[in-house]
This record gives structure tokens, C-alpha cells and sequence, in this order.
């Protein structure tokens, strides 16, 4: 029944306790100086999208498995994505990209799941003895 669990629910709990803090989603959290001289920073938002992309990944390879607890998982990753819209909307520390992104997310993998359990079902079709009757 864990495996029901969707994963794009650590970000967005991450983010709301993080967000609740008060943590700037630009703070720097490292730089390096590639070969061309540029400095590459990156911010704690870049971190937190990079998670979210994992996650994504994690969640689309679930979504390829046919049981009771990917239905599950598709009804639950519909809930967490309109919790996302909604708190893009309502709470005024996710307005901003790093959330959208997130929601982004959220959406594709609602999408993906729905769109890869279908076509994994229907590969899944088999037929008993033949059209014509024979062995």
C-alpha cells in the first residue's frame, strides 16, 4: 500500500516547510567557475525543481505497473496536484516560479500516469482461443 503513495508529495511538503520558515528560494547555496570563466550558482529553488524532476522520474516508472495500488496512486497524485493549484493560488510563499514548477510537475505526472497505465493496460489484452473458435 505504500507503493499507492505518490511521490510528488515530498516537494511540496519540503517547499510548505521550508516555505513556512521564510527561506529565500534564491539564496545561493554554492558556485563554480567552469572552464569559460562564468560562475555557475546553484540557488536553493534549482535544488528544490531538481527534486521535483527526480521524483517525477521515480513516479513515471511507477506508473508502469498494472495493480490496485497504481489506481490508487493516480487518484491520489490528482488530490496532491489540486493541492498544488490551490496552494499556487491561496498562500501568498508559493507565488512563485519554484512552486509553479512544481505544480508543473505535479500535473505531468497526473498526465503521465493516466497515459501510461492506459496504454500498458491495453498491451495487456488478451484473447482467449482465437476468432475462429480453434485451439
Amino acid at each position: 500500500m505504500i507503493t499507492a503513495i505518490p511521490l510528488t508529495i515530498v516537494p511540496l511538503i519540503l517547499f510548505n516547510i521550508l516555505g513556512y520558515a521564510g527561506v529565500d528560494w534564491s539564496d545561493e547555496l554554492f558556485g563554480i567557475v567552469m572552464v569559460s570563466g562564468a560562475r555557475w550558482a546553484l540557488t536553493l529553488g534549482d535544488l528544490m525543481i531538481t527534486l521535483g524532476i527526480v521524483i517525477l522520474f521515480l513516479e513515471v516508472l511507477k506508473s508502469g505497473r498494472t495493480s490496485t495500488a497504481t489506481v490508487t496512486n493516480h487518484i491520489l497524485s490528482t488530490v496532491v496536484l489540486i493541492v498544488y493549484v490551490i496552494e499556487l493560488i491561496v498562500v501568498d510563499y508559493a507565488a512563485n516560479s519554484v512552486f509553479f514548477v512544481l505544480t508543473l510537475i505535479a500535473l505531468f505526472d497526473v498526465i503521465a500516469g493516466f497515459t501510461i497505465t492506459i496504454r500498458t493496460a491495453s498491451r495487456d489484452v488478451t484473447f482467449g482461443q482465437g476468432f475462429d473458435g480453434g485451439p
